[in-house]
């Protein structure tokens, strides 16, 4: 967030200065690092206002394409210093500037990259403070970064894929949706109006289609309102589920699709964990900083897991017996045991699932796209021939 500070400059001038900062301490120390003396520091009111949204959970900052800058800065031979400063030079965007700011004085202030990092929680995440703080025993921050990097983008790709695999199902949905409450809401009223006075027996089914028209046809801004309301509850309620991870648990129930969410999350597990360990995070601090990135489910399967880990058994054996495992996973766990190369092994096995996930994901839509047309348009067709039904029973009496 922005602050105004006053300050005196060493010749006991005084100085108006907008900066941007965490908190009020931060504002001060950067102003005090440019040999001014704050007096007095207010927050902006418009930043109060950016304060909110940042709260919301938007991150400023492209966590990934700022790690492909900075790593292409470091390969080319740059340092940590001269790559933020290199990064703050180009950047246009002011709060990318202040977090940008905020890094390059950390640094100078004589602190580990990683603890400035820590110190901006909300816009790097545990397990990117993690692998940066791993990397600092090594020297090896590119590799690390380089890591990150591919984690990410494997993560993003998979992700990206189910969400493309749901767009034109959801359109689906959304189109016919809205033709049948076309045809329900506008033209069923206006045939029961036409069928009302011919005095005809009509088919039952007709019947009771024409019925609805005349009720919505009578009430309409009842209905109406009522379907505001409904819509308003089902989205609050979709929010709750959200919120408490309802949704995974209700596909995990499903037969079929819950064998797949569950691999899904195995094979993220195995990803981080991979990462982690082939970045020379210990296992056991490793198992906790993914406790934090797993549903509520195989969380507490994890936190038996680590404390399995952590009484001296093997983490194959702490995973096999809190389910955590596929027949697969565990025979290359083991081989990872024994060679040594557990990190590697779990990112193969993650891998693996990977593949698998995206080739029944292209199944599972071949199949289910046309099955959704198919139902849609019999719902829309059978509510066409009961509109007409009638007009078939009078053509048929007149020959």
């Amino acid at each position: 967030m922005q602050f105004d500070v006053r300050a005196l400059s060493p010749d006991h001038l005084l100085t108006l200065l907008t900066v941007d900062a965490a908190d009020e301490k931060d504002a001060r120390r950067q102003v005090e690092a440019r040999g001014l003396f704050p007096s007095a520091v207010t927050p902006k009111r418009a930043a109060l206002l950016g304060a909110r949204k940042n709260a919301s959970g938007r991150r400023q900052l492209p966590l990934v394409m700022f790690s492909q800058e900075l790593l292409a800065l470091l390969r080319a031979g740059l340092s940590i210093v001269e790559g933020l400063e290199a990064l703050l030079e180009k950047e246009a965007n002011l709060g990318v500037r202040a977090i940008l700011g905020r890094l390059l004085l950390g640094l100078r202030e004589g602190k580990r990259f990683s603890s400035v990092l820590a110190e901006q929680g909300d816009l790097f995440p545990p397990l990117y403070v993690g692998i940066v703080k791993a990397a600092e025993g090594t020297s090896d921050l590119p590799r690390s970064l380089a890591r990150y990097i591919d984690y990410q983008q494997r993560i993003d790709s998979v992700r990206a894929k189910i969400i493309s695999a749901t767009i034109y199902p959801a359109i689906l949905l959304l189109v016919g949706g809205c033709v049948s409450f076309f045809l329900i809401g506008y033209v069923v009223p206006r045939f029961a109006e036409v069928y009302q006075g011919a005095g005809r027996s009509l088919p039952w089914m007709s019947q009771i289609l024409l019925d609805w028209g005349h009720f919505a046809a009578t009430r309409t801004k009842t209905l109406l309102l009522g379907a505001a309301l409904l819509m308003s509850t089902l989205t609050l309620a979709l929010r709750h589920v959200l919120t408490k991870g309802g949704v995974a648990k209700l596909l995990a129930r499903l037969p079929g699709i819950g064998e797949r969410v569950r691999i899904y999350e195995l094979s993220r597990l195995y990803l981080t964990l991979g990462m982690l360990l082939e970045g020379g995070i210990p296992i056991v601090a490793a198992l906790e900083t993914v406790h934090g990135m797993v549903s509520p489910d195989i969380k507490i399967r994890l936190q038996r897991a680590t404390e399995t880990v952590q009484s001296g058994d093997q983490i194959s054996t702490g995973f096999e017996s809190n389910g955590l495992t596929t027949p697969i996973s565990l025979r290359m766990l083991r081989v990872g045991e024994r060679s040594g190369e557990l990190g590697s092994m779990l990112t193969q096995s993650a891998a693996f699932y990977d593949g698998e996930i995206s080739r029944w994901i292209d199944r599972f839509t071949r199949v289910f796209e046309p099955l959704l047309m198919a139902a849609i348009g019999v719902v829309v067709g059978a509510i066409v021939v009961l509109l007409y039904m009638p007009i078939f029973d009078l053509a048929g009496s007149f020959s």
